[in-house]
C-alpha cells in the first residue's frame, strides 16, 4: 500500500502543479492585456531584460557561429572533397534555426530567470508583495505583467541581433582561418537562407521569452522559507525554464520543418 499511496501522491502532486501554473498563466496573460498598464515599468524591464543580456547573447551566438564553422570544414574535409563549400549554408541554417535562439535562450533564461524569481521571492518573504495588496495595487499588474510583456518583447530582438552576430563568426573563421574568398561566402549565405529559418527562430525567441519571465515570476511569486526558499525559487526557476525552452524548441521545429 505504500508503494500505491506514493505513487498516488506523486501524479496527484504533478497534476496539482500543473493545475496551480495554468491558473498562473491565464491570470498574468490576463493581466498583459487589461489597463491600467505601467509603462514605465515595463521600460525598465526591457532595458533589463534586453540591452543588459546583449554582451551574454553577442558572445554567446559568435563562438557558437565560428565552432560550428571550424567544425563543418574539419567535417567535410574528411569525409567528402570540396563539400567545404556548403559551411556557409550550414552555419546560416544552423544558426538561425537552432542554436541562436536555444543557446541565447537559455543564457538569457540563467541571467534574466534566475534574476526575476531573485528579486520576486525576496518581495515575498519580506511581506513586500502583501503591503502591494494593502495599498491597492494588483501584484500581477505591477510584477508579473511587465516582465512578462518585456521578455515577449525583447527576446525576438536579441535573437535577430544574435543571428547576425553568429553568422558574422562564422564568416570571420570562414575567410580569415580557413582562407575562404570572402565574396563567395557572403554570396552563399544570402542565396541560401529563407525567411522560414528566420522567422522560426524569432517564433522560438518570443515563446522563450514568455516561459523564462513567466517560470521566474512564478517561481518566486510562491516562494517561502525565507533566504532558502529565495535560492530554492531561483534555482528552479532556471532549471524549469531550460527544460521547457528545449522541450519546446522540439516542439516548435517539428511545427515547422516536420514531416
Amino acid at each position: 500500500m505504500s508503494f500505491l499511496q506514493l505513487t498516488g501522491a506523486t501524479v496527484l502532486g504533478f497534476f496539482r502543479a500543473v493545475g496551480h501554473i495554468t491558473h498562473f498563466t491565464i491570470v498574468a496573460v490576463s493581466h498583459c492585456f487589461r489597463p491600467p498598464f505601467y509603462f514605465q515599468l515595463i521600460w525598465r524591464q526591457i532595458v533589463e531584460i534586453g540591452y543588459y543580456s546583449l554582451p551574454v547573447v553577442g558572445l554567446t551566438t559568435v563562438f557558437a557561429g565560428m565552432v560550428l564553422a571550424l567544425q563543418s570544414y574539419t567535417g567535410f574535409a574528411r569525409f567528402a572533397a570540396g563539400a567545404e563549400s556548403s559551411i556557409a549554408k550550414v552555419v546560416v541554417l544552423s544558426i538561425t534555426r537552432e542554436l541562436a535562439p536555444v543557446l541565447a535562450g537559455l543564457m538569457v533564461a540563467a541571467r534574466v530567470g534566475s534574476s526575476i524569481a531573485a528579486e520576486i521571492g525576496t518581495m515575498r518573504v519580506t511581506e513586500q508583495i502583501d503591503a502591494l495588496t494593502t495599498l491597492a495595487t494588483e501584484p500581477f499588474k505591477y510584477l508579473v505583467a511587465p516582465r512578462v510583456i518585456a521578455g515577449i518583447a525583447t527576446l525576438p530582438v536579441l535573437i535577430l541581433i544574435g543571428d547576425v552576430i553568429g553568422i558574422f563568426g562564422g564568416y570571420i573563421v570562414a575567410v580569415y582561418k580557413l582562407d575562404f574568398n570572402a565574396a563567395i561566402y557572403l554570396k552563399n549565405t544570402w542565396e541560401f537562407v529563407q525567411f522560414t529559418d528566420v522567422f522560426s527562430g524569432l517564433v522560438k525567441a518570443t515563446v522563450f521569452g514568455f516561459v523564462t519571465t513567466l517560470m521566474g515570476c512564478y517561481q518566486g511569486y510562491f516562494s517561502k522559507g525565507g533566504a532558502q526558499g529565495v535560492g530554492t525559487a531561483t534555482i528552479n526557476a532556471v532549471v524549469s525554464s531550460a527544460i521547457l525552452i528545449l522541450i519546446l524548441n522540439y516542439m516548435i521545429t517539428a511545427m515547422f520543418f516536420g514531416a
